[in-house]
């Protein structure tokens, strides 16, 4: 499928990066020939240089047979205007990174209507929300929501001293009832789908999927559930930290920033009247201890700099912080960081990308079993996928257990109009059922690819 990005900052060259592993006949579309050519040697992709609103530079491009057209520029304006421009030269689908916080739902909906954008993203608010879950859930590293939040799924870190180091999958599930399923191990490098004589161990990073008042149920039963977090320390005033701040805001969570730049702080009084906002460096140990670091549930470090979220956020942690958050982008810093003892990183690069590479793989399949979700899990080692099943299918009315599925590939759970179901062997998959899988290095388009 022929794809076109313009914009090759950090988001747009993640999308690129996913985009090219997926398949796509990709376009990269930048005005800086120094990045350009970097991209194109690393990736598999065409490389054009340019103004991405330059009528020439589109033709050249091919956006008249573009299928998707993504503008990811650091300027909303330009992201929007190319993708009108785009889809009148007769780009199938266009998508716009728009980031403004002045654009709130009511007025981004008018403008996808009137300039034909498929959908708009926001980076910053993907990842706060992000982050709002896993403060909701702090006895979580990650958590996925599928199908309208009645069905989740978690990373979660297996402690030193946890109970269920040296215990079988089917021991725990013998020992801690309840309908949950764990679906996905990562041990290391390595990543697992277990099954039940599967050994877990200290160190094991487990998801586990159920619904929300299930997986809280077993953390209860587990001694692992920490209390949600009511005081938010944040480091750094970026787009993130407005809208995390906003959404914690709005259900009594107390909020600090701390920021360096007199300017900004002035701008985040006005936007956030009821924030705490501090003008500091907030890489000085001095200033985080002062402002009361030991005494607060969670730190969130979201400066623009991968390196220093990490260190500071190492300091929170040794302050004994009890949820301790970094933003990471780059993927060699973050495996860096989880080995230093930093368990939750945020990428919003990677969010983004899922949102993109799920919307492609829904126009490569346009029916039958349409991809309505899709999660990178375990450091992007497997994938989370839920498939909405609308036409009829081989795999419709057989029990699981005669299906022959793909090695490395697991029905975690269905979705049957508001019931979650967690599948046994004998369970069936209906006409209009959300059925979520997990797989290890696979790039399913259909439903009906987990089969052999």
């Amino acid at each position: 499928m022929k794809i076109i990005v313009a914009g090759c900052g950090k988001i747009g060259t993640t999308i690129i990066s996913q985009l090219a592993a997926e398949g796509h006949d990709v376009v990269a579309l930048d005005h800086n020939p120094s990045v350009l050519a970097e991209i194109t040697n690393i990736y598999d992709v065409m490389g054009l240089c340019g103004n991405c609103t330059n009528v020439e530079i589109l033709e050249e491009a091919g956006a008249e047979s573009a299928r998707l057209f993504v503008a990811a520029t650091g300027s909303d304006e330009l992201n929007m205007l190319a993708c009108f421009l785009a889809r009148r030269m007769g780009a199938h689908h266009s998508i716009a990174r728009i980031r403004n916080p002045e654009y709130n739902e009511r007025g981004l909906r008018f403008v996808r209507e009137q300039l034909n954008l498929s959908m708009s993203i926001n980076p910053d608010m993907l990842a706060a929300q992000e982050l709002f879950n896993i403060l909701k859930l702090p006895s979580a590293v990650k958590i996925e929501r599928f199908s309208g939040r009645n069905f989740e799924m978690i990373e979660m870190m297996l402690k030193p001293n946890s109970i269920l180091n040296g215990m079988t999958v089917i021991e725990m599930r013998n020992k801690y009832k309840g309908k949950y399923l764990i679906c996905v191990v990562q041990r290391g490098d390595d990543v697992y789908i277990p099954d039940g004589n599967f050994i877990l161990h200290s160190g094991d990073r487990i998801g586990l999927t159920a619904s929300s008042a299930e997986i809280q149920r077993l953390l209860r039963s587990l001694g692992v559930m920490q209390k949600q977090a009511r005081s938010v320390m944040i480091l750094g005033g970026s787009r993130t930290a407005v809208y995390l701040a906003r959404l914690l805001i709005n259900i009594g969570v107390s909020v600090k920033i701390i920021e360096q730049d007199a300017a900004v702080c002035r701008d985040l009084s006005e936007t956030l009247p009821k924030a705490v906002i501090v003008n500091g460096d907030g890489a000085q140990q001095e200033l985080l201890l002062e402002e009361g670091l030991r005494s607060t549930d969670a730190f969130i470090s979201l400066t623009g700099m991968d390196e220093e979220n990490i260190l500071i956020s190492i300091f929170a942690a040794s302050q004994n912080v009890p949820t301790v958050i970094s933003k990471v982008n780059r993927d060699e810093l973050a495996s860096m960081a989880g080995r230093l003892g930093i368990d939750c990183i945020v990428s919003p690069r990677k969010i983004v990308s899922d949102v993109l590479v799920r919307y492609a793989r829904a126009l490569q399949n346009s029916v039958g079993s349409n991809i309505e979700t899709l999660y990178n899990l375990m450091d992007g080692k497997a994938e989370a996928l839920e498939f909405n099943v609308k036409t009829e299918s081989p795999l419709l009315g057989v029990p699981l257990k005669a299906l022959s599925l793909k090695q490395n590939v697991l029905i975690a759970g269905i979705i049957r109009e508001r019931k979650t179901i967690i599948p046994d062997g004998d369970d069936v998959i209906q006409l209009g059922d959300r059925v979520v899988v997990l797989s290890t290095n696979q790039h399913f388009q259909d439903f009906t690819d987990i089969i052999k």
